[in-house]
């Protein structure tokens, strides 16, 4: 279905999502992008690629990012997105992912790296394979339903607290 509807995160189409019940998914994505000030709008967009379909996925893989930082519960320091990016090695295959990932732990402080590497990435390994093929789902029709129930359904294990 999402294929074929190509269905847009743009705030045209998910702004409703702030008047949702708090307990919703979209209302945890509101909150997500609305805490940092984000806006859907604000991606730049897909160039250089061959076919419509490949932009297209190209584009999507960009949009539902904040989606999945709202699911696994990922905060957007380098240390989220770094294992936002392992995630999305595991479902994608994109060895740019993998590159994300070696250039964000470089930069990691010696404390910040035994954390991502004993916590953060086994984790993000084991999150990334175990749930369902994430770039099949289409999210926004998941909006008004309780948030751990659509992590229930996608098989998604947010990310546990730091000992």
């Amino acid at each position: 279905a999402v294929l074929l509807e190509r269905p847009r995160v743009v705030s045209a189409n998910v702004g409703h999502a702030w008047d949702l019940p708090e307990n919703t998914f979209g209302a945890a994505y509101a909150k997500f992008m609305g805490s940092r000030n984000f806006s859907p709008d604000d991606r730049p967009p897909v160039r250089f690629m061959d076919t419509d379909e490949l932009a297209y996925v190209a584009m999507r893989a960009r949009e539902v990012h904040d989606f999945w930082h709202t699911l696994f519960g990922l905060p957007t320091n380098l240390i989220g997105e770094s294992a936002l990016k392992v995630i999305e090695f595991e479902q994608m295959y994109l060895p740019m992912c993998l590159l994300s990932v070696v250039g964000g732990t470089a930069r990691f402080s010696e404390k910040q790296r035994k954390l991502f590497y004993q916590h953060y990435f086994p984790w993000a390994v084991r999150a990334g394979t175990q749930c369902t093929d994430l770039m099949c789902v289409y999210y926004e029709q998941h909006f008004h339903e309780d948030l751990e129930d659509v992590r229930r359904k996608l098989g998604i294990v947010p990310v546990p607290a730091v000992p």
